[in-house]
């Protein structure tokens, strides 16, 4: 019984706010520093596949989230999902467990990503800086069939530097995030309008569709290059999911949460082939480096404006792409710090992680934590970051909870839907098959990856149940009233009931 005097989180996210979230998570400069790694994988206008199958992907898979934001609408997102169609007395907090395992080898590898991005970009602010930073960057190689390497030189050491002072403004300033938030989409908001409007201006068809030679060595490879693709496109695309992290606050959650994912998901696939053509309908992709030391000081978005506005333009958007990654980052580290903060607290993670400082009231072991692995991650090349966070993902979040909410249709039938996937289960199948043929067609060193840690999770879960005396698929005692230990189909549906009339 839910006492009903105690405070609650107020719905007050409708459709467009919903929806904005959504698109804000998603949009920043992912798009800008991906089309080259795209590039280099399928050649020319191909490339476009890329974005038009991961945005396939992205459409049916988001009525999978639809589905579940509908019928589960409360905060935690996939945490919530699995430990509820798995079952959340034995097989469901192993699920739980490996989402919030999984999450903190993605999540950092995507906040590093950012900080990569940043010192790609940076070569835009000066010529001279751009030259130095070249001439004193080692690269170490780790592993050289696989293209596994680490990069250190002036670039990176500024982006570090940035990642610390993002650490320490989260540690003590958590009240500046509003304001910042604002600030930072004005930035990527300008930058995507002003290359908007200059590419429609300035676009040539010719350039954006210059053919590519039959025999090129990317066409040889075409089904591994569009995965390779695919991945890329979907690294840009991730987000589409975010309202589904805070169901507890949206509005009449049955209608808003799939009409919210599915419309984010289409304006962005949109938004992004958009701003692909608008870029190499001016800048042809022949001149676009794609490997070795060019591409990581090379920055689409400057070069786009330095043919058509000169140096004045390159500074202009540089610093805008930066302010844009950096207050990604920002906003990003302190959300995805409190997720294995939130599952410690609850009793479904390492309970270390749920500390909070006695003075800050912040979790700042997680914070540190995540923080950490952000810095460490963005030592790493790009596309390795982002193959590696994409296909440790793959599994445990997008493929289990296809698997997921079938087991929920067949475990609750009489549970209420307010929202159903169309055709089902053919969107279950269509997205299984993408999810599938983007792991697949990855690396080896990654497939191995995601495996590997996937089982290394499931082995700490079980020595971690062991020890809090929950062995190995027993709800120990200490859960049975934590987040969201409730009838939760009961109350949930009771609520679904009063708001949908």
């Amino acid at each position: 019984m839910v006492d009903s005097s105690s405070p609650s989180l107020q719905r007050h996210f409708g459709l467009l706010q919903a929806t904005a979230l959504n698109v804000t998570m998603i949009v920043g400069a992912g798009v800008f520093i991906t089309i080259p790694l795209m590039l280099k994988e399928l050649p020319g206008p191909y490339a476009l596949l890329g974005w038009l199958l991961a945005g396939a992907v992205m459409v049916v898979d988001g009525m999978i989230w639809g589905e579940f934001g509908a019928t589960l609408p409360g905060s935690g997102g996939s945490y919530l999902y699995l430990l509820e169609s798995f079952g959340r007395e034995r097989w469901g907090r192993l699920m739980a467990f490996l989402f919030i395992w999984q999450f903190l080898i993605s999540g950092p590898l995507e906040l590093g990503s950012g900080l990569i991005a940043i010192a790609q970009f940076s070569s835009g602010l000066s010529e001279n800086f751009k030259a130095f930073s070249e001439d004193h960057t080692l690269k170490g190689i780790l592993w050289e069939s696989e293209g596994l390497a680490i990069s250190f030189g002036p670039a990176r050491i500024f982006a570090i530097l940035l990642g610390i002072l993002i650490v320490f403004l989260l540690y003590r300033r958590i009240d500046i995030l509003g304001k910042l938030t604002v600030t930072i989409w004005i930035g990527v908001l300008a930058v995507i309008g002003w290359i908007l409007v200059e590419g429609f201006l300035h676009f040539d068809s010719s350039v954006a569709f210059q053919p590519v030679a039959p025999n090129s060595e990317p066409m040889q490879h075409f089904a591994s290059g569009l995965g390779a693709a695919m991945r890329l496109a979907m690294y840009s695309y991730l987000g589409y999911y975010s309202i589904c992290y805070i169901g507890d606050e949206v509005r009449n959650p049955g209608k808003t949460i799939p009409r919210a994912v599915l419309l984010s998901a289409l304006l962005v696939c949109v938004l992004f082939i958009s701003l692909h053509l608008a870029m190499l309908g001016t800048v042809s992709w022949s001149s676009v480096p794609t490997d070795g030391p060019d591409l990581d000081n090379y920055s689409l978005a400057a070069a786009f404006m330095r043919r058509i506005h000169g140096d004045w333009a390159v500074k202009l958007v540089t610093v805008l792409l930066i302010w844009s990654c950096f207050g990604s980052a920002f906003a990003g580290l302190l959300s995805y710090s409190r997720i294995p903060y939130g599952a410690a607290r609850y009793g479904h993670f390492f309970s270390a992680l749920g500390e909070v400082h006695a003075v800050h009231r912040i979790p700042h072991v997680s914070l540190m934590f995540v923080g950490g692995l952000m810095l460490f991650w963005s030592l790493f090349d790009l596309q390795t970051v982002i193959d590696a966070l994409i296909t440790t993902r793959i599994i445990e979040q997008f493929i289990c909870q296809i698997v997921g909410v079938i087991l929920l249709r067949r475990r609750q039938p009489e549970r209420l839907r307010p929202y159903k996937m169309w055709l089902y289960p053919l969107p279950c199948g269509l997205a299984l098959a993408g999810w599938l043929f983007m792991y697949l067609t990855a690396r080896p060193l990654f497939i191995v990856l995601g495996l590997t840690t996937l089982l290394a999770g499931a082995l700490m879960f079980c020595l971690w149940s062991a020890r809090t005396g929950g062995w190995p698929f027993r709800t120990p005692p200490w859960s049975q009233n934590s987040w969201k230990g409730r009838d939760s189909r009961k109350e949930d549906d009771l609520l679904h009931e009063k708001e949908d009339g």
